[in-house]
């Protein structure tokens, strides 16, 4: 099955609204193991907006006894500070993505004509798998192929808002999608997807083929704060399985 890979950033922008530690993150990533999830997913920003430095530590502390059947992904871009804070905690994936200055969330894949090479070598000799960030077209695929990576995540924000248009408007964006993986197995990369993606159209995007791991967080952590986390996660789960 797919696996998911549950992203509690919003909890952490949450708790630091207000100060203090409520909402507790820890017992967050707890509740959502307990409902199943088999993956955690944190995203630590320069400006500690959301998931700091201690929350990515004590994440890994909580994580570490089941490191054999809950996987750590630590999404970031590959600045100074994160990659010595990926190095100390030795996640199972690290998924590099681009930041653009101001940006509210991720807005687009890695460029084709970046140069990573060097972070990704660094980062796979010390046990960790690299996913990059990237746009449905096969020139962004070929590219995290050429730059050693070992997976792709595919940037769905396009899907996302394509399946909302209408299900004509989905299923053509999904065609993209459809490519860009099967592209993406030819080259040996595994596959992983994430960025608004929600209940509904997860029901179409769980067929991609090669379908390794979606990373979801505002769409189920917004869904929880009404049915609770345990419930939505069990729902995540649930589409993934059918």
């Amino acid at each position: 099955m797919v696996r998911l890979s549950v992203n509690v950033n919003k909890v952490a922008t949450l708790r630091n609204s207000r100060g203090g530690n409520v909402p507790d993150l820890l017992e967050a990533v707890r509740t959502c193991l307990s409902a199943g999830a088999r993956g955690i997913t944190v995203h630590p920003r320069a400006d500690e907006r959301h998931i700091t430095t201690n929350d990515v530590q004590q994440i890994a502390e909580l994580l570490a006894p089941r490191r054999a059947d809950v996987e750590y992904n630590l999404e970031g871009d590959p600045r100074v500070g994160f990659l010595t804070l990926a190095h100390e905690v030795g996640p199972h994936q690290v998924t590099l993505v681009p930041v653009k200055p101001g940006e509210i969330t991720s807005e687009a894949g890695w460029p084709a004509d970046t140069s990573i090479d060097d972070v990704v070598t660094d980062l796979k000799k010390a046990g960790m798998r690299v996913s990059l960030f990237v746009d449905p077209t096969p020139q962004a695929v070929e590219w995290a192929a050429r730059a050693g990576g070992d997976r792709v995540e595919l940037f769905t924000e396009p899907y996302a808002h394509a399946a909302a248009e209408s299900s004509d408007a989905g299923a053509r964006s999904f065609a993209q999608y459809v490519a860009a993986a099967e592209r993406a197995h030819a080259l040996g990369l595994g596959i992983n997807a994430g960025h608004d993606l929600d209940l509904d159209n997860l029901v179409l995007f769980r067929q991609l083929p090669h379908l390794n791991e979606v990373s979801i967080g505002h769409a189920l952590m917004s869904r929880g704060l009404f049915v609770g986390l345990n419930r939505v996660v069990r729902e995540y789960l649930d589409v993934l399985a059918a």
